[in-house]
């Protein structure tokens, strides 16, 4: 069952690549309309005018893009948005005009570091045209007339987002946030989307102790709008959460700790990567700190909204060389990518479930063959049972969370909630 939710999730991506989307426009439509058939509707769909004010920040104006290309003198298409959609620099102006190669190449954009790809580029708050080719491509252009053509709009429109309120047994609130808002990368874009919607449909069958606030928004303005919005109950509510992005590539994990690093996502996040080791026990994932941020943590972290909120990913944005070009492309995300993350996040969310803070209920060192867990031969596996027990017993003082012992005793989560477990049967330790 595991193998076909990776299955799953890369044949949603594959579905969703093709389309175009940015801040605004009928692509982030199109985008949530198919999540939200996945998901049978339960999605709340929200559009916010050109113009609102959230925070220091405005919506801008909806874009609309129909066609876009550049012609060269024998009329053949030579860059064509239909091929490859960022082809087009995002929010580009409408233009109908032939110009010289000199007068072109100042609205062209590449990598000269990565002659074979495409960037990524936009103008969302500055109005310009422009077209994005490979270097290599670039290098082939001679000296003549080429007929630029795009056919956009911006206007006063409005900026989608959707959110979902799962009700738990409390009202206090476990929160995800994943964006879209890119047009076709892969890893950049919709793993993110594809695994948090998967996540959905799984807290949907289980019994829940928190409450899960799910947001889908466009990156930065969106987060912020969203704030703006329900800042003052997210303060109250949110006990941690996690920004899901770059979660498709198979080559690692990534934490980005909150601004202060020491909330409970920290905390539930670190527990479980700690385990993510590979067969010769080296550390298969990379911590970063808040100053390497450039997602919506930037937003859930700043001064007075203050969220406990970290980042959790595969490759890190930024520190694969595909990102932000053509090279983030299918290619890169993976089946087996897309379950790893899937899972960890799972197995996070699990543990925030199950965390406790107990208190031994007796003094001094408690006899443990009268309740039965003390081991009755001993064998070099019993004793360390007995030492992980009697460890995980000294940190039971109404003070330290399974998290803060977990970290002092060093051993897996799956065993510290199962110790746990047995303490609690005989009565020798409760929560709190």
């Amino acid at each position: 069952m595991s193998n076909e939710i990776g299955t799953t999730m890369y044949s949603w991506i594959c579905d969703l690549f093709p389309i175009c989307r940015s801040l605004t426009g009928d692509g982030n439509r199109e985008t949530l309309d198919y999540l939200n058939k996945i998901l049978n509707g339960q999605l709340n769909v929200y559009e916010v005018p050109t113009g609102y004010q959230a925070f220091d920040w405005t919506v801008p104006k909806e874009w609309k893009i129909r066609n876009a290309w550049i012609k060269n003198e024998s009329g053949e298409k030579i860059v064509d948005f239909a091929v490859n959609n960022l082809h087009l620099v995002g929010y580009s102006t409408p233009v109908d005009t032939k110009i010289t190669l000199e007068e072109l190449q100042q609205h062209l954009y590449s990598l000269p570091d990565q002659p074979n790809a495409i960037p990524y580029i936009t103008s969302y708050y500055k109005e310009r045209w422009g077209f994005c080719v490979t270097e290599n491509f670039r290098q082939t252009l001679t000296d003549g007339k080429y007929h630029c053509f795009i056919d956009s709009e911006l206007f006063d429109g409005s900026l989608t987002y959707a959110d979902l309120i799962i009700q738990g047994k409390t009202e206090e609130e476990i929160f995800l946030s994943t964006y879209f808002c890119h047009p076709s990368m892969a890893n950049n874009e919709l793993p993110g989307p594809a695994v948090t919607t998967a996540l959905i449909q799984w807290l949907m069958e289980e019994k829940r102790r928190y409450t899960y606030r799910i947001i889908f928004v466009p990156e930065t303005i969106g987060s912020l709008i969203y704030l703006s919005k329900n800042l003052e109950i997210m303060k109250q509510r949110t006990k941690a959460g996690f920004v899901i992005t770059c979660v498709g590539d198979n080559r690692t994990y990534s934490l980005l700790r909150s601004r202060l690093g020491n909330t409970l996502a920290d905390k539930a996040a670190l527990a479980i990567l700690k385990e993510y080791n590979n067969k010769d026990n080296e550390t298969t994932w990379t911590e970063y700190s808040f100053l390497s941020r450039g997602s919506d943590e930037r937003q859930y972290g700043a001064p007075g909204i203050d969220l406990p909120v970290v980042s959790l990913m595969r490759t890190k944005y930024g520190e694969f060389p595909e990102y932000h070009t053509s090279l983030d492309n299918l290619e890169l995300v993976t089946e087996e990518g897309l379950l790893g993350a899937y899972n960890v996040i799972k197995k996070t969310i699990t543990a925030l479930e199950k965390n406790q803070t107990y208190q031994v209920q007796c003094l001094g060192e408690p006899q443990l063959g009268k309740r039965g867990l003390y081991p009755t031969i001993s064998t070099k596996k019993s004793g360390h049972e007995v030492r992980d027990m009697m460890n995980f017993i000294a940190y039971c003082d109404g003070k330290h969370d399974m998290f803060d012992i977990q970290d002092k005793i060093q051993i897996s989560i799956d065993d510290l909630f199962s110790t746990a477990e047995k303490l609690e049967k005989t009565g020798l330790i409760k929560a709190i």
